[in-house]
């Protein structure tokens, strides 16, 4: 999913030259319409460079940019919910549904992610967030390295996956979707966004097995 709108991209970039031009222009004491205007270009050229470095680090998060100039949502934060594995004990037997908590750590051009339950912690090897052909769905789309507690390897095995979540807009946000694993098994996930600081990581509560 690209992560800015190049066509009004294009726009802000020439409105940011003219407006820092009229600017510097103006802080020299010489508002004349001249060749010494010339002379400011080094000044716009590095004000501009510290706009576009404020714009990556922080800028591209405020709402006011959202959907004409900068498409992909914010996802940052911590998220709770639960994981449902289609996986059968011998008795044939499904589990009861696992509380799973998910961190989101994202910036202008990359985005991570942490699922935790009672049991393991998976951390994302690769991701990115997708729209399906302009329709205005997005999609996280990860895939991950598990890595259970060491005193439960003995029944839930270190293991790689992938999962692909789609987000719900409404109060608050939501994260569904399905995963499959190296295990051979599969569920579904459900997470709804609880705050946008990503060190208050909620503590999942007591699961039984892991998916």
């Amino acid at each position: 999913m690209k992560n800015i709108n190049a066509e009004a991209l294009h726009w802000v970039q020439a409105l940011a030259f003219i407006v820092l031009w009229i600017v510097f222009a103006f802080l020299s004491g010489d508002g004349r319409v001249s060749w010494h205007l010339l002379a400011e270009l080094p000044h716009v050229v590095a004000g501009y460079a510290i706009l576009a470095l404020l714009f990556v680090k922080w800028g591209w998060r405020w709402k006011g940019f959202r959907g004409w100039l900068v498409p992909l949502p914010d996802l940052q934060g911590t998220w709770e919910g639960e994981i449902r594995s289609t996986w059968l004990d011998p008795a044939g037997n499904a589990l009861p549904p696992i509380p799973a908590s998910l961190t989101i750590r994202q910036s202008f051009s990359s985005i991570a992610c942490v699922l935790r339950t009672a049991e393991s912690e998976s951390e994302s090897t690769a991701a990115q967030l997708s729209e399906a052909d302009g329709s205005g769905v997005i999609r996280l789309h990860y895939t991950y390295a598990n890595r259970p507690q060491a005193g439960v390897r003995h029944r839930s095995e270190m293991h790689d996956g992938a999962s692909v979540l789609t987000l719900k807009a409404g109060e608050p946000l939501t994260l569904t979707g399905s995963y499959w694993t190296s295990r051979k098994t599969t569920g579904d996930m459900a997470f709804r966004i609880v705050g946008s600081n990503t060190l208050r990581l909620a503590k999942p509560k007591k699961g039984t097995y892991d998916a």
